[in-house]
């Protein structure tokens, strides 16, 4: 990987982790890892571009019909791909289908950029990382796989201790803090061959003292209220929480904040 990289372009694409949920704005948009890291390359490359295709609730297919295309007709520096992780959480799931539309995806990516990189996502601690921790292994053998036999670049959120700490994901349990996303900016900075800014992003956050029974009680309560059964309802009724939303930067402009 070359050292302090010149690139010019950034094109990302996905769901609702690189849309940027839940690292809420004051003007009730989303920020994300990918706009930070979009404004770290922003600022050491004049002129610097930047498409964010992802929209929340994406399945891989969804993300091979609707943004691989776009992303391969922009002929960026980097592309930044993220699925598949939505189907392998679903209560049914072929994963062998999984399998080959994330190997379309990259077959096609990899031509068209100077970079491609994929991740391994990262598990929030819990009975929801271990029940579907099989499948989002297998999912992250494939992207190892892809990407030795492609060339692209594998950034490991999924090994970074830091990021299983309850404490860096939202209250819904699905999407991570403004700090978590700030992690995983400074993750894909590095891995593209920047100076850290971060050196301790995997480390984990300093102990403090867990939340009394009640309290935990009363938070799986407001949770399952109000994330768990509406995401079990899209589920058997066939929505998507990003049903109807355009991609958050559909075009590749000069970054602006």
């Amino acid at each position: 990987m070359q050292k302090n990289p010149t690139h010019t372009s950034l094109v990302a694409l996905g769901d609702s982790f690189t849309e940027g949920m839940s690292d809420l704005l004051p003007d009730g948009s989303y920020r994300g890892w990918a706009d930070l890291l979009a404004g770290r390359m922003a600022a050491v490359t004049p002129g610097f571009r930047y498409a964010n295709l992802a929209v929340r609730g994406k399945l891989i297919q969804q993300i091979v019909e609707e943004q691989v295309d776009v992303a391969v007709a922009m002929r960026p520096d980097v592309i930044t791909l993220v699925g598949g992780l939505n189907d392998a959480l679903r209560p049914k799931c072929d994963m062998g289908r999984v399998q080959g539309l994330l190997t379309e995806a990259v077959e096609r990516l990899a031509p068209a950029c100077e970079q491609l990189v994929l991740m391994r996502s990262p598990g929030r601690q819990g009975p929801v990382l271990e029940r579907f921790r099989p499948r989002m292994e297998e999912l992250f053998a494939c992207v190892d796989e892809l990407a030795e036999k492609h060339g692209a670049t594998v950034v490991d959120l999924y090994g970074a201790p830091s990021l299983s700490d309850p404490r860096l994901w939202d209250v819904d349990r699905l999407h991570l803090t403004a700090e978590g996303h700030r992690r995983v900016a400074e993750a894909v900075w590095q891995t593209l061959g920047y100076d850290p800014e971060d050196t301790e992003w995997r480390t984990p956050m300093a102990a403090t003292v867990p939340p009394r029974w009640v309290a935990r009680r009363v938070a799986d309560a407001r949770f399952a209220k109000q994330h768990l059964l509406p995401w079990i309802g899209r589920r058997l009724t066939g929505r998507s929480s990003g049903d109807g939303l355009p991609p958050k930067r559909p075009d590749l402009l000069p970054y602006e904040e």
